[in-house]
């Protein structure tokens, strides 16, 4: 057996295999099965900023969001998915598992629902992802503007809890090793999840009206995170994580390649099942011992950016090597 162990966050894994924050992660029953088929660990399904300011009893109805029929969504979604509810899966979930149980809130301001923060940590979570969902789409704010946002939420969280901050972010940035960096330098945020993944709309050219483009990622999603890690991960002190377009286990290979602490799998554990996270661990044990890697740590950024033989293959927006033979 290879030593498949990593940390992340701080926290010990017993391998760098996350369930991601979806769907499957809101019941206690599917958390308990993805740690019996190896799950190094879970991040819960997020809860909506807007969900915990109904539940503060916050006027909601005139919490301004930026995105138009939000609050007509929230206030239907949150029938059905309470704070309260979340607090005793979270709670229910540590008593009956030994993995890392990580709570996740998607969020897109720093208001008031930041007081939660020490609910989910006093209910037992072992850390607390951020999903902070911006799309620069309005033309009078800047970058800075919607890059402030978090360190706002930073700022707050880290004044109420002990337990580690992960941040998953954006890839829409001006500068983004730079926001990284700079966010890293506030010594609240402990691993950044590359990259959160939006609603995808699409136009039915029959009916003439917007809906949604397939929810599930696709393998050639892989390449943007794939990148971003190679060339981020090692650089700073905080951990990175991979998420997005993971399907096989020779993803989760690139991924640990290009410097990945952890990575995080969604959509092929929808189209196959818990029991497919023992494939994914199969194959990368299998690789591991062809190249005689007897732990992760042998090989972990072994084709980032600071050790990789070519890093200007990684920075390169149009590489001529790759593209002058395409006619």
């Amino acid at each position: 057996m290879k030593d498949l162990s990593t940390k992340y966050l701080g926290l010990q894994l017993k391998n760098p295999l996350i369930v991601g924050s979806c769907g499957l992660t809101n019941s206690v029953d599917k958390i308990v099965e993805f740690e019996d088929n190896n799950a190094g660990a879970v991040v819960m399904k997020s809860l909506f900023e807007e969900q915990i300011l109904a539940e503060l009893d916050q006027n909601i109805e005139s919490y301004n969001t930026g995105y138009p029929g939000a609050f007509d969504y929230v206030r239907e979604y949150t029938r059905e998915n309470v704070v309260s509810d979340y607090l005793q899966v979270l709670q229910e979930a540590k008593k009956r598992t030994d993995i890392p149980i990580i709570a996740s809130i998607n969020c897109v301001s720093s208001s008031e629902w930041v007081s939660f923060a020490q609910s989910v940590e006093s209910h037992g979570a072992d850390a607390l992802e951020i999903n902070i969902s911006l799309l620069p789409t309005e033309q009078h704010k800047r970058c800075a503007d919607y890059e402030q946002v978090y360190f706002d939420v930073l700022e707050k969280l880290g004044e109420l809890v002990s337990i580690p901050i992960s941040l998953k972010m954006s890839r829409y940035s001006s500068a983004l090793a730079n926001l990284v960096a700079r966010l890293g330098w506030t010594g609240k945020v402990a691993g950044f999840v590359l990259f959160n993944r939006y609603y995808r709309p699409d136009f039915d050219i029959d009916t003439l009206k917007v809906h949604s483009a397939p929810v599930f990622s696709t393998p050639e999603e892989l390449a943007t995170p794939l990148r971003w890690i190679a060339l981020l991960a090692g650089r700073f002190d905080q951990d990175f994580a991979a998420s997005t377009g993971v399907h096989d286990s020779q993803a989760l290979i690139k991924q640990l390649l290009a410097g990945a602490a952890a990575v995080q799998v969604v959509s092929s554990l929808y189209k196959n099942g818990a029991p497919y996270i023992g494939e994914l661990l199969s194959g990368l044990e299998q690789w591991m011992e062809s190249k005689s890697f007897a732990s992760i740590d042998d090989f972990r950024g072994k084709l980032g950016y600071r050790d990789g033989e070519e890093p200007a293959a990684l920075q390169r927006v149009q590489y001529m090597k790759y593209f002058a033979g395409i006619e």
